[in-house]
This record gives C-alpha cells, sequence and structure tokens, in this order.
C-alpha cells in the first residue's frame, strides 16, 4: 500500500536536518517502491545556466526556474541508475512543461496513462523503453510558498487515490526541506560567529587601548587630517609607510570613524597566507572542495560584510591571484572554493603596504588595475624620524602600556634619556621604538628606565658595532661566524625581512632563497613576516 510506504520515508525524512539528506530520503523512499521508476525534487532558485539552458527560448523571464537537486532510480533499458542531478531536464522555467506548471500554479498533475495523453510526455520513446505507465507531480508548499516540485514516474498505473497520499507526503516533505533550510543556516551562522570570534579574538590580541594613536607633530596631524575626510565615504583607502609606522592604527582609525565601525573589522596579513591557499582564506570554501575541507567555511569577505576588511602587505599578494581580489572589488561578488553560486558582499576595503606600489604597477609586478582600484583614497605615515616631536610622547605611552602589564606604576624618562631618544634615527619606527622601550621596563624591573646604549640614526638599538678587523687579521671560528650573522641580518633589514623575490635578501646576498633559509635557521634567524 503506498500509504503505509509513505508514512515509512515521511518519518524517515523527519529526522533528518541538512538538506542534502532530506533531499536523498525523500528520493530514496519513492524509487524503493517497486513501481517506481524515477522520482525526483526541483526547487525553486534564481536562474544560473539562462545561456546554456535548453528551454531559455521558452523562459518568460530568466530570473527564477526550478533547479533539479535531487534523483533516484534505475533503467530497466540499460541506462543504470539516474542518480545525477544532470541532463536536459536540470533546469524548468516556471510554468513551462509539466514540472513548470506546477511549480507556477501551485497545483498538482497526474497522467494516469502516459500512452494516450502524450501531452506530457517530451520523450515518448523513453517512456515506451522503460515501462513507464503513470507520472503523478505534487508542488512543494510552505506555509503558501512553492518551494519547488516533487515528481514521480511510474511502471504502474497511479489512482487518485495514490495521488492523494502522494500530496499528503509532498506537504511533509516540504516542512522537511523548510526545517533542514533553517538548521543549515544556523550551522551556517553559528560557523560564522565562531570565525568572527576568532578574528575578534586575534584583533583584540593586537588591538591596543583607545587613545593609542599618540602624535601631534605636523607630519601626523597632516595624516590624521586625512583620515577624517575620507572616514565617512566608503572609498577604497590606500595607507602607505615604512615598516613598523603604525599603517594598521591608521587602518583602524578609518574603520572606528567611518558608518561600519558596529560591523567587523576583520584583518589579512596578506604576506602570510600561503600561495596555495590564498582563494580559500579570502573567499572561503565548501565542503570537499580540497584535501582537508572537512566543512563549510566563509573566507574574510564574507567575515566583513557590512564591515571593513584590510589587507595589511597588500602588495605581497601574487600578480596571478590579483584579478580574483579585483573582480570581489569592482562586482562585489564571489564564489567559494568548490561552489558555483555568486555571493554578494558589501565590504569596505582598506589595503596597507610598505611598498612603491605605483612604481611596482609600473614594472608590471603589480596589476595596474588593481593598484588603482585600492588607491583611490591613499594615506601617507610618516616615519618616525619625520616626527621626531612624537617620540618622547610615545615612548612615555609604552612604558604605560608595559608597566602596566607587570603590575607596577610607569618609570620616569629623565631628561637624558628623552634626548637620546629623540636623537636615533628610528629605522624600525614606531615598532622598534615599543620594542626598545619595553626592554628598558623589563631591564629595570619595572621599577627604573633602563635605556640600552643607542647610536647614531640608523643603527639597530642593542647592537654592537664590532670594529672592522686588520686586511692581514686572522678570524677565529666564532668570529666568522658572528660576522656572517651580522652580514644576514643586515640583508634582512635592508630587505625588510623578505627572503624571497626581487629586492629579497637571497637576491642581495647572491644566493638561492633555499640555502638563504637554511643558513637563517642555523643562526636561529627569523623573519618578520616567515620570509615571505
Amino acid at each position: 500500500m503506498w500509504s503505509d510506504a509513505l508514512q515509512g520515508t515521511a518519518l524517515a525524512v523527519a529526522q533528518e536536518r541538512s538538506v542534502d539528506a532530506v533531499l536523498g530520503r525523500i528520493v530514496g523512499g519513492l524509487a524503493a517502491r517497486p513501481e517506481v521508476a524515477l522520482a525526483r525534487v526541483w526547487l525553486v532558485a534564481p536562474g544560473d545556466v539562462c545561456d546554456a539552458c535548453p528551454m531559455r527560448a521558452e523562459c518568460p523571464d530568466r530570473s527564477r526556474c526550478l533547479h533539479l537537486v535531487a534523483s533516484e532510480g534505475e533503467s530497466r533499458a540499460g541506462e543504470g541508475r539516474w542518480g545525477e542531478a544532470g541532463g536536459d531536464f536540470r533546469r524548468f522555467p516556471l510554468g513551462v512543461r509539466k514540472i513548470g506548471r506546477i511549480g507556477a500554479s501551485g497545483e498538482g498533475l497526474l497522467v494516469p496513462d502516459v500512452a494516450t495523453d502524450r501531452r506530457w510526455v517530451v520523450r515518448p520513446e523513453w517512456a515506451e523503453r522503460e515501462g513507464i505507465e503513470s507520472f503523478a507531480g505534487q508542488p512543494l508548499i510552505f506555509r503558501g510558498q512553492v518551494l519547488g516540485v516533487l515528481g514521480v514516474f511510474c511502471r504502474a498505473r497511479l489512482s487518485p487515490v495514490d495521488f492523494g497520499w502522494l500530496r499528503t507526503f509532498a506537504d511533509h516533505a516540504a516542512i522537511a526541506i523548510a526545517h533542514s533550510r533553517a538548521f543549515d543556516e544556523i550551522e551556517r551562522l553559528r560557523e560564522r560567529l565562531e570565525r568572527e570570534n576568532e578574528s575578534l579574538k586575534e584583533e583584540l590580541g593586537a588591538a591596543r587601548p583607545p587613545g593609542d594613536i599618540v602624535g601631534a607633530s605636523p607630519a601626523f596631524a597632516r595624516a590624521l587630517r586625512q583620515v577624517e575626510l575620507v572616514a565617512a565615504s566608503d572609498a577604497s583607502v590606500l595607507v602607505v609607510g615604512e615598516s613598523g609606522a603604525g599603517k594598521e592604527l591608521f587602518a583602524r582609525a578609518v574603520h572606528a570613524q567611518s558608518r561600519r565601525r558596529d560591523r567587523p573589522l576583520v584583518t589579512v596579513n596578506c604576506a602570510a597566507v600561503p600561495r596555495e591557499l590564498f582563494e580559500s582564506e579570502f573567499f572561503g570554501h565548501v565542503r570537499g572542495a580540497f584535501s582537508g575541507a572537512v566543512k563549510d567555511r566563509p573566507g574574510r569577505f564574507q567575515l566583513a560584510d557590512g564591515g571593513t576588511l584590510f589587507l595589511d602587505e597588500v602588495g605581497e599578494i601574487p600578480l596571478a591571484l590579483q584579478g580574483k581580489l579585483l573582480r570581489v572589488l569592482q562586482e562585489g561578488t564571489f564564489e567559494r572554493v568548490g561552489d558555483d553560486a555568486a555571493r554578494r558582499v558589501d565590504v569596505r576595503v582598506v589595503a596597507a603596504t610598505n611598498r612603491d606600489l605605483a612604481a611596482e604597477a609600473e614594472a608590471g609586478r603589480f596589476r595596474q588595475d588593481l593598484y588603482y582600484r585600492l588607491s583611490v583614497f591613499p594615506i601617507e605615515v610618516p616615519p618616525l624620524r619625520e616626527r621626531r616631536e612624537d617620540v618622547v610622547p610615545l615612548a612615555r605611552h609604552f612604558a604605560r602600556l608595559a608597566a602596566r602589564r607587570l603590575g607596577r606604576p610607569p618609570p620616569p624618562i629623565s631628561a637624558e634619556q628623552a634626548a637620546r631618544l629623540e636623537a636615533y634615527g628610528w629605522p624600525g619606527n614606531v615598532r622598534e621604538l615599543e620594542h626598545v622601550v619595553e626592554r628598558a621596563i623589563i631591564r629595570g624591573r619595572g621599577l627604573a628606565f633602563e635605556l640600552e646604549p643607542l647610536a647614531g640614526p640608523g643603527r639597530r638599538a642593542g647592537a654592537r658595532r664590532a670594529a672592522p678587523p686588520e686586511p692581514d687579521a686572522i678570524l677565529t671560528d666564532a668570529e666568522l661566524r658572528a660576522l656572517e650573522r651580522r652580514n644576514l641580518e643586515r640583508a634582512l633589514e635592508r630587505a625588510g625581512g623578505r627572503v624571497y623575490g626581487e629586492g629579497g635578501a637571497a637576491a642581495l646576498l647572491g644566493v638561492k632563497p633555499t640555502t638563504l633559509a637554511s643558513r637563517l635557521a642555523a643562526f636561529g634567524l627569523r623573519t618578520p613576516r616567515g620570509g615571505g
């Protein structure tokens, strides 16, 4: 009896949570009936293959259609199983042919004898070859909305009673589909929340208290005025400046003063993203997209939807991958890895770099169209040597933060120490100043400010400069190793911490990057951005 079989299938469907599992249970339970040759489900969705659809000439508006999402059955004529959701009938325009008519009208259709009623049979030779006697289709309706169509091709004649039971089953199936969609959405939002929490934890770990932008020098004030000008708009911002000058703080200031300040600020260090994971990191992936993709994962663009995406070290994005980023910036859409559905996002992009991107674009190492897209409003962060008035206020600020972490009041900075700080060249900019101050607090055990020796401008804080050896002097093995180590350190500093590529430390030293990486490991040296 159809009633008993459909009741059992309905109970099995109701126990599933995911959409795929629900659809599989629906067509699988129906196809298990001996008289059922083929069971299929089409769901209403936006048109996606209109240009290639064989029914495009019959489609009234090419906006929405019925998508084949589940199929189950077995051929008697040697065609095998019909388990793939493809073929000429994977899409039906609403109102076109029997499936489209059911979806548009919301009314079921029973063809008890296809041999005598050929109006609804597109391929009568297939029906005859497979022994198809009847067809029944029911709309999947939930709360007055047609979700799709359930179609059944049978090798026996269906009665009006059987058709009525199929109507009842379709109602249960529609409820299960709607609930599974809700469960999928809840799971998607839960995973997004987890990712946002991870991102926020990273942001909080790197963030500083309000008012961390310290500076009153004319050069610094000019840069802050640029932030005030652009923050209220949605224009893309390119923050340029030397390494350690505070570009990220300016990017945060742009977000904090914008209308998006209540939405996420998501940061991506482009130099730290492996080339093979670029698309997944930026755009996300679906389960099974590649080895190790055990579940769907949203990308940084999706996490930043409605907010701001900060692309730090944007000049490190490989040239071959820059086109994908440009497309998102131009069209506001992207596809996750392994997914063919386009997603729309509303993201404001703030990028930062210590490279001369205009020169890089001119030399063909960076896409010019991407450069122009990113640099709608450039902001130049001045290096610390051009804002010497800010050195001592910044040092006192960093001293307060370091002392607070030690649970002690900040020690005073003497006039002599302040003069030494102002006289130093600070090649590492604000980041170097912060580290020097923190070491001074640690050396003084939080009770005094013990500033280490600082030489003239351009020398690294705390470094000891050895006297050059005599021309005929014989160096010991330890002295040779010390000399090689200092040479490696200077090469890394000049290359901005990069090992690979043009201008990298390996190119400066005239060795292979792999050789240099081995030497760095032997000396225990690490690069600021992982050598990328």
